[in-house]
């Protein structure tokens, strides 16, 4: 089987909130999301998806996707999209850096050898570890009432894990926290997440002050050293994320203790294959995750449940449903949430069909 051509599609996904908001006054009000088709000479298409959270948060950026993709995509026409490693080396090797880029063909190429195989993906990664799996709720930043209103509402609908975005001012941070932390129930999961928001004395000042609640703090702030300074400062569990963009900095963190969770996010790491590989690592070292993504719609959410569904539930702390935030739904058969709860469906591949009607017309095409 060999790659023949590559298509990526753009999508606007309006969120159905209106907007979505997290530290040093980033918010966006829709996802620029980029679908990537995977054809072989097989008459097999695989498709993927990549939606970074805005240019602020990671280093990537929509257009940017797009842009790499016509750099990237001649290098892969022609390969076995079967044979994953020898595709990604082969990524990796026509372009330096870069994994959100890499990650949509990466995982089309999955999906591709699912239907392939006649095996839904999670099968591949390992097998059904669970039937189904625990979603958690990112609340956006706004105020401590507004805020806590949310996690109720959301807890109605079934969720028990919620993600607070603070990295704002201290003293409101503080009150973000405490309100929410009132509005749940003993065994319910709340996690203050500063998306690198807070310096190290304001991390240290919040921690503090939160330390007799039931709270995770997660990526307090922007460096690697600095989030290790305040882990070893606060008893409360630790979380990263914006750090953990790969193996080698996973190696150092877990040698380091430097947390108990991290967010294993597909599209920031370079797609499945390295997420997988990943993953692996965390279970052997006793490290539990989230599994998730930097944002996206159906087929985003897809991926992340079949990763989710193969990873043992004690190590998997949560993961993600994005397809419920957006008003826009690209493609047919995708995971949906149940009670706070979604599982990867067991149809081949990642078991979901784009709509054409939605995807449009191709923004890059790249054909043998």
């Amino acid at each position: 089987m060999k790659i023949t051509a590559i298509r990526a599609y753009q999508v606007d996904l309006p969120l159905k909130e209106g907007r979505y908001a997290w530290s040093n006054e980033n918010a966006v009000e829709r996802f620029d999301s980029t679908i990537v088709a995977v054809e072989t000479d097989a008459g097999i298409t695989g498709h993927g998806e990549c939606c970074p959270l805005g240019p602020a948060y990671l280093p990537a950026y929509a257009a940017g996707v797009r842009a790499g993709l016509k750099e990237l995509a001649p290098r892969v026409i022609g390969l076995d999209p079967t044979h994953l490693a020898v595709l990604n080396r082969r990524m990796d090797e026509a372009m330096r850096g870069h994994p959100y880029v890499k990650s949509a063909i990466d995982v089309a190429c999955w999906d591709i050898l699912g239907k392939a195989a006649g095996l839904p993906v999670y099968v591949l990664l390992g097998g059904a570890q669970q039937s189904d799996v625990k979603l958690y709720r990112a609340i956006s930043q706004d105020t401590p009432a507004k805020m806590a209103a949310r996690v109720k509402g959301y807890r109605a609908e079934g969720y028990t894990k919620f993600q607070l975005k603070v990295g704002g001012d201290a003293d409101v941070d503080i009150a973000r926290i405490r309100a929410c932390r009132k509005a749940l129930r003993d065994g319910d999961v709340l996690i203050a997440d500063s998306n690198t928001g807070w310096t190290m004395h304001e991390a240290a000042r919040v921690a503090q002050a939160v330390r007799d609640l039931d709270v995770y703090i997660e990526q307090p702030c922007r460096s690697y050293e600095e989030c290790l300074t305040v882990r070893r400062r606060t008893a409360l569990p630790f979380i990263l994320d914006e750090n953990i963009d790969g193996m080698g900095i996973l190696l150092r963190a877990i040698s380091d203790g430097a947390m108990d969770v991290i967010n294993l996010k597909i599209s920031k790491v370079g797609g499945l294959t390295r997420a997988r590989e990943m993953r692996d690592l965390c279970i052997s070292a006793g490290v539990a995750m989230t599994i998730e993504d930097t944002w996206g719609g159906d087929i985003v959410t897809a991926a992340i449940a079949h990763l989710a569904r193969s990873t043992p539930a004690e190590f998997l702390f949560s993961a993600t449903d994005f397809n419920s935030y957006v008003t826009r739904s690209i493609a047919k058969g995708a995971p949906q949430r149940k009670a706070g709860r979604m599982t990867a469906p067991d149809r081949p591949g990642l078991g979901v069909e784009p709509r054409p009607d939605v995807l449009g017309k191709a923004v890059v095409t790249v054909e043998a």
